[in-house]
């Protein structure tokens, strides 16, 4: 079950802060040293003013003698909080990197189901804003909460030895500045979980529009976008205002409070000092600056406590939305005994195959196919009849509801997916390129390959000569997502690696979509020398591509209606040929 309230966000945050128990240590022993001596100096401050006042002849060594003690403690304790909040810095920032990692780890291993069902931005957007906005809550709760508490602790105790008669005047009077502290935190973590997740709704916006500026400029979409933008960032604006206005009544409500208790010390101490009735414990004007000194410093920590509870609600509230991802619903790990696939001879067999999306709307059902070692099979049939379903089957990047799936006899869900994927070469419509250069890319499947191989996979795929071309040729840093290059370059440098890897089985989805003619056509015959030995599957739209292949499935509403050569289909007259005819239709 995911735990995501506001209790259980602070036990996992906790638990992990105990993974760096030294530290925690250190800190904890430099806040006591702070602590100790912060409350100590008033004391020393009130002995030095006894001196002044209640002693005809000034004894002016013993005065600087206090003031020497009380400039000692002062410089011990500026070091102890330097210690502390470089320590408190290592904290955090450390959890922070453990939380992050643990997040953009646990990505990697989610089901596709899970990535394509999610905002790649809101997604984006945890492990960066949500994680920042937690690593400045985690940071102030850690500088001074712990210290602040141990304050109010000593300062009582202190208090009660000095004067316990005003000691307990303070502590009747401490329960009100707790109960707002704790009734308007309360109220707050929801305002801040709900402005995180419009924050997240926002990055999402803005990842969409910046990566698709094209086709917005190309519709003249801008004013409906930025209506759109400021829809949502008026709603963030309101739920953070709203979220921020709750939380700062925290300070200004515990600080009317603290000063009734300062105003209440300094009468109290006031009127046992004037009055000449017997006074219960034995009290000076010192003892008074002193007591005045520690109501200050007691009242202090409930100030800085009451905001580092409103930015501890905000952190809680981001780390609540990483964890949610953290905790979502890993794929299904290999088997212990899960083989590896080596050198496969191609032959793919679907059994019963059942698969779709949502329970309510079935996609395919019941597919049984043998396909042979070194066959060449055609995809074909109109958008959305499951195509690239069946793709993502063969990858195990979906698993089958029913039935199973098998390479060379072996059921791909005993083979470990690392293996399986190793073995396929992919090509899709869809390009993607890292930030890195042209050679870099194209080895992508081959790391240890040569410069050598590389240009001959280059000039295989086509993609030499505009290689060359290039600022620096195959060392030319490419854009992110290939930004500075042509679809059809893109989809050419795609082909190179696969041209490069060699993978005893390919998948060519759509892969010369984004190419001209003639140089599609060249590509053909460098994938047909490729393909020779080799299990293919090629997804297709333009039926001219796929003439020549050793098998065609046709495919509507997820089920193979038709299957044969090319030339057996037309002959069919079905399906098929509409299809087919229909490419030439004027």
């Amino acid at each position: 079950m995911i735990e995501t309230s506001r209790k259980g966000v602070l036990k996992r945050v906790l638990k992990q802060i105990a993974g760096y128990k030294l530290l925690v240590f250190l800190t904890v022993f430099c806040a006591l040293v702070s602590v100790a001596g912060t409350l100590a100096v008033p004391v020393f401050f009130g002995q030095a003013i006894d001196l002044i006042i209640e002693n005809a002849a000034i004894n002016y060594d013993k005065i600087f003698y206090e003031f020497l003690i009380a400039g000692i403690i002062i410089g011990i304790t500026c070091v102890a909080q330097w210690l502390m909040n470089a320590i408190n810095n290592r904290i955090t920032y450390n959890v922070v990197k453990d939380v992050r990692e643990d997040a953009f780890s646990h990505i990697q291993s989610l089901p596709l189901k899970f990535i394509d069902g999610h905002s790649q931005g809101d997604i984006v957007g945890r492990l960066v804003g949500d994680v920042d906005q937690f690593a400045d809550g985690l940071l102030m709760g850690f500088t001074q909460l712990f210290s602040g508490v141990l304050t109010i602790l000593g300062t009582l105790v202190i208090m009660l030895v000095i004067n316990w008669v005003i000691a307990i005047v303070v502590v009747v009077v401490t329960p009100l500045s707790l109960f707002v502290a704790k009734f308007i935190a309360s109220r707050t973590y929801s305002l801040f979980k709900k402005a995180s997740q419009i924050r997240g709704k926002q990055t999402a916006f803005i990842d969409e529009m910046i990566g698709n500026v094209k086709v917005v400029q190309a519709f003249s979409r801008e004013s409906e976008n930025l209506d759109k933008f400021d829809e949502i960032n008026e709603e963030l604006t309101g739920a953070s205002l709203k979220s921020i206005f709750y939380s700062s009544l925290t300070n200004p409500a515990t600080r009317f409070i603290n000063s009734i208790v300062y105003a209440m010390v300094a009468l109290t101490g006031a009127l046992m000092l004037v009055l000449s009735t017997p006074l219960p414990v034995a009290f000076t004007v010192g003892m008074l600056s002193s007591l005045l000194a520690y109501a200050n410093q007691y009242t202090k920590p409930f100030n800085e406590i009451s905001g580092v509870i409103t930015e501890l609600q905000n952190a809680l509230a981001c780390a609540g939305r990483i964890y949610e991802v953290i905790d979502e619903q890993a794929q299904k790990p290999d088997d212990d005994d899960a083989v590896e696939l080596s050198e496969p001879e191609g032959n793919v067999d679907f059994e019963g195959v059942y698969f779709s999306y949502e329970a309510d709307k079935k996609l395919i059902e019941n597919l049984n196919l043998s396909v042979k070692a070194g066959q060449r099979i055609a995809i074909v049939g109109p958008t959305g009849c499951g195509k690239t379903t069946l793709i993502n089957l063969l990858m195990r990047f979906y698993e089958p509801d029913k039935g199973k799936i098998s390479v060379d006899g072996v059921n791909i869900s005993d083979i470990t997916r690392r293996s399986l994927r190793k073995n396929y070469g992919m090509v899709l419509q869809d390009t993607w390129l890292k930030n890195c250069s042209v050679r870099q890319n194209i080895a992508m499947g081959k790391p240890d390959a040569g410069d050598d191989e590389i240009a001959a996979a280059a000039k295989a795929a086509h993609a030499h000569t505009f290689i060359m071309q290039l600022p620096q040729g195959y060392d030319t840093v490419i854009a992110e997502d290939g930004g500075n290059l042509s679809q059809g370059q893109k989809q050419l440098l795609c082909i190179s690696r696969i041209m490069l890897a060699l993978p005893p089985m390919l998948i060519l989805d759509e892969a010369t979509s984004s190419i001209d003619t003639l140089t599609e056509r060249r590509i053909q015959d460098a994938f047909a020398y490729l393909m020779k030995g080799r299990t293919s599957f090629v997804v297709a739209h333009r039926l001219s591509t796929i003439e020549k292949a050793d098998l065609i499935l046709v495919m509507k509403d997820g089920n193979i209606i038709e299957k044969g050569t090319h030339e057996e289909l037309l002959a069919l007259g079905g399906f098929y040929h509409k299809l087919y005819y229909s490419q030439f239709a004027v």
